[in-house]
């Protein structure tokens, strides 16, 4: 017999991680597997079962991140995987429509994954939303002509102060999570990271940078600053280590100015997609979307087609008169098809998480409408990096 269930951590653990190293070529070792195990305990694990043989999973990770500095519920999918006599059968495919029912119940109107396939995800409505750009710096390229006053000191955890510097950080970018403390100890500093703080000239703690030196290489996996001079004091912090690396490896925002603060910005860099994303329920996110006010009073009719959930599918009326936004369902519009913007899921993720402009998807003849509604839906979605530095 066929069919899914939700599994249980703890009476199903080897069939679960079984099927995940086999998958992910990975093997656990036995504190490791025990670190999984707990660290699962939070996710929602369903798995497609041929009678009691476990074939196909998809794990589910309750979260939050930050859209326009507004808390947003995400469901993070992960850990995709099937056993290969069992592939190319739509296990996957029914496991993420269950995913995407049970997200979409539960107010998570927004899900994010890392791809192994981008065109395969995008067949269920993901898009490519964060890019990263990885730079490759030469240590002698960190000098900067011009001092940072304060200094940097390295400390032991300290999750509640790295909490709150970066939770500053992270409102100033869409798509970072709402982190909890298991998460900072799970995900975020789980291994042997070296974490140095900046603190201005009146000794406020400022920002904070996570790294390693191994093979003559300073890895940074994180740097967070809510100030330039901040910034300048961890790069001179990295500076600093020039007797141990010959140079620096780091992940920055796709917009970083960090080339604007070298006295020669050229070295190595490569821009590198990353996460995917995709609205689950496009009435709920509209409504609870933080749209930038316009001085005009506008009226959009926004049409959404989302093949793999078709409630989703319709026309949506986006209204902004005397500074207050509504939005409205319209059931009946068969009479007016022909008129407003119309995109697909993928485009409309795209334009509302801030990756792309709705005028740069309407001149590469991705979203479709009259320029002046593309005009004014310019002006009501904020503008701002969308930037992911986790990983699950």
């Amino acid at each position: 017999m066929r069919e899914i269930q939700q599994l249980n951590i703890e009476k199903d653990y080897e069939a679960i991680f079984a099927l995940s190293q086999f998958a992910f070529q990975y093997k656990l070792s036995e504190t490791e597997f025990e670190e999984k195990k707990v660290e699962a305990e939070r996710h929602i694990i369903w798995g497609w079962m041929e009678g009691e043989q476990l074939a196909a999973k998809t794990h589910l990770i309750p979260l939050s991140c930050y859209i326009n500095g507004k808390p947003f519920e995400m469901g993070g999918i992960s850990a995709v995987a099937t056993w290969p006599e069992y592939r190319r059968q739509g296990m996957v495919k029914h496991l993420l429509y269950h995913a995407l029912q049970y997200m979409k119940r539960h107010g998570q109107t927004i899900s994010f994954l890392h791809p192994f396939s981008v065109p395969f995800y995008r067949k269920y409505g993901w898009e490519l939303t964060f890019t990263n750009w990885e730079l490759s710096i030469p240590m002698e390229q960190l000098k900067q002509s011009e001092p940072a006053v304060g200094n940097v000191r390295r400390i032991e955890k300290d999750i509640p102060l790295l909490q709150s510097l970066y939770t500053r950080f992270a409102k100033n970018y869409t798509g970072m999570l709402v982190r909890d403390a298991q998460w900072w100890k799970q995900r975020v500093l789980n291994e042997k990271w070296q974490i140095a703080v900046n603190y201005d000239y009146e000794g406020n703690a400022d920002g904070y940078i996570l790294y390693e030196v191994k093979n003559d290489v300073l890895t940074v996996k994180e740097m967070v600053y809510n100030t330039v001079n901040g910034w300048k004091l961890l790069l001179q912090f990295i500076a600093n280590h020039d007797s141990m690396a010959k140079k620096v490896e780091m992940t920055v925002p796709e917009n970083s100015n960090l080339t604007l603060l070298l006295d020669e910005p050229r070295f190595e860099q490569k821009i590198a997609p990353y996460f995917m994303a995709r609205v689950v329920d496009v009435l709920t996110f509209l409504e609870q979307y933080p749209f930038q006010v316009c001085k005009e009073d506008v009226v959009i009719l926004l049409h959404v087609e989302d093949h793999f959930l078709p409630e989703n599918s319709g026309m949506y009326q986006l209204s902004q008169l005397h500074g207050e936004t509504t939005v409205t369902f319209v059931e009946n519009h068969s009479h007016i098809d022909e008129v407003g913007i119309h995109c697909t899921i993928q485009q409309f993720t795209s334009m509302f998480l801030g990756y792309k402009r709705p005028m740069e998807l309407y001149q590469m003849n991705h979203i479709q409408g009259r320029q002046q509604d593309i005009a004014l839906l310019e002006k009501i979605i904020p503008k701002q990096q969308t930037y992911f530095p986790d990983f699950y």
